[in-house]
């Protein structure tokens, strides 16, 4: 058996001084303080203690939007809404770029150019609904008895208060550009991550008082943070499971000497989105869940609308409901399709016109279109299933949390359990790729 090799401190010298890691870890780090220093900085005019209740399991929309603003919303500070529109405006214009021919063009045709345009795209839409859910969130703070402390200069504060949410979700998506840019990781995913993790003590603390005067609660525990982990575990798995595509290279004669004829392998991930599909799904769900609660603040007269409003929000699109969980697992799923569909790694026909081109092929397997339905039959099969899990490991916390009645750990379930752990995973894999350089730096010095 081979044993496994423990890192000593020279290893953690060599991470340290591998090219450009040292000042890309630290800018990184600089980057998260700057975010976690934001969260704490109030809007002025707003009673900081107006959600200090509303959102305390995590089991209700404002606690899950907390929980992704990393505790900004409550502490109604100028990131409040965090680094969501950034990522809706991001979903929507990937969206467009499979429809809109000038978009799917600038993606694929116009190379770095185009992706800077589609870039500049979606600030500028990230602006447009930073404005309109800063307004909702005021309109509905308005709408909360205490939660203006001056009421009579509450015209004032309004406008102020949504130039500031507007200026810090702007602010974020500055931070995430700067550190997918300079850092390391994809600086979105980071910042939801920071924000998870800094929620952990404020859920910990809710669970404990809840468990603390009934054994049976603390069994129940036990078992759910056996789910939990077991969880991690499978979350792991689905994130690093690769499908190898045994690939062939042809044999060239070059004088005397034979090249090629080696076999290698192209590797498909079962999960090609990584965490996106998650994001994305929770970033669709919350923004008519979010629309609706608000709506159902408004003094609304009796009726078929203000029925219709509370049937959507208290039955179809509670995060505790039926529904909620089958759109949230559809939408893993699509947008599992979706991720795979637009990767350049992950086209079968460029695949297929490329070894034909390098004179590969799959043993048994014509090069040209056999090649390209052979792999679509592959990548296919490989991201229904890939897919599938996700979708199903998304939903097992959340359930398991209901059945044991232990609710205060819903923040910190699938959806959370699978971002950590994917980023997390995304963050080592990219250190390995900084020391793998320096290995070859060394190499060929």
């Amino acid at each position: 058996m081979a044993k496994v090799k423990v890192p000593t401190m020279d290893d953690v010298a060599g991470m340290w001084q591998a090219s450009g890691l040292k000042e890309k870890l630290i800018f990184t780090f600089l980057m998260i303080a700057v975010f976690r220093f934001g969260t704490q900085i109030p809007i002025f005019g707003i009673n900081p203690d107006v959600f200090k209740n509303l959102g305390a399991g995590g089991n209700n929309i404002i606690g899950l939007l907390d929980m992704f603003s990393g505790g900004a919303l409550g502490n109604v500070s100028i990131f409040a809404l965090g680094i969501g529109p950034y990522i809706t405006a991001s979903i929507i214009m990937q969206l467009l770029a499979v429809v809109i021919p000038h978009l799917e063009n600038l993606q694929k045709e116009e190379g770095e150019a185009g992706r800077r345009k589609l870039s500049q795209y979606s600030r500028f839409f990230t602006v447009g609904l930073a404005i309109f859910q800063s307004f909702i969130l005021m309109t509905y703070l308005s709408r909360v008895p205490g939660a203006i402390l001056t009421s009579s200069s509450t015209p004032i504060i309004f406008i102020a208060a949504v130039i500031a949410l507007t200026a810090g979700s702007v602010f974020i998506m500055w931070l995430a550009e700067l550190i997918t840019e300079r850092g390391i990781g994809n600086g979105g995913s980071i910042l939801i991550f920071v924000g998870i993790i800094s929620r952990i003590p404020f859920y910990a603390e809710k669970t404990a008082t809840l468990v603390a005067p009934d054994p049976g609660k603390q069994l129940a525990l036990v078992v759910l943070l056996a789910i939990f982990m077991a969880t991690i575990v499978f979350i792991i798995i689905m994130q690093e499971a690769i499908r190898k595509i045994i690939i062939v290279n042809a044999k060239r004669q070059v004088g005397n000497k034979v090249y090629g004829g080696v076999s290698t392998h192209i590797p498909f991930k079962l999960n090609p989105g990584g965490v996106m599909p998650i994001i994305f799904a929770v970033a669709i769900l919350l923004f008519p869940t979010t629309l609706l609660n608000v709506v159902g603040q408004a003094q609304l007269p009796p009726g078929f609308l203000k029925d219709a409003i509370n049937f959507l929000s208290l039955e179809l699109l509670s995060p505790n409901s039926f529904t909620y969980h089958a759109l949230y697992f559809l939408l893993i799923v699509g947008l599992t399709f979706f991720y795979a569909s637009i990767m350049p790694n992950m086209q079968p026909k460029e695949i297929a016109n490329n070894l034909k081109k390098y004179g590969s092929s799959i043993p048994g397997i014509k090069p040209g279109k056999p090649t390209a339905d052979i792999l679509d039959k592959i990548l296919g099969r490989i991201t229904f299933i890939g897919a599938l899990g996700l979708g199903l490991i998304a939903l097992i916390p959340g359930i398991a949390s209901t059945v044991t009645g232990i609710t205060t750990l819903q923040g910190l379930g699938s959806t959370s359990l699978i971002i950590m752990v994917g980023v997390a995973l995304d963050f080592i894999n990219q250190i390995k790729t900084h020391l793998l350089a320096r290995q070859y730096e060394g190499f060929l010095k």
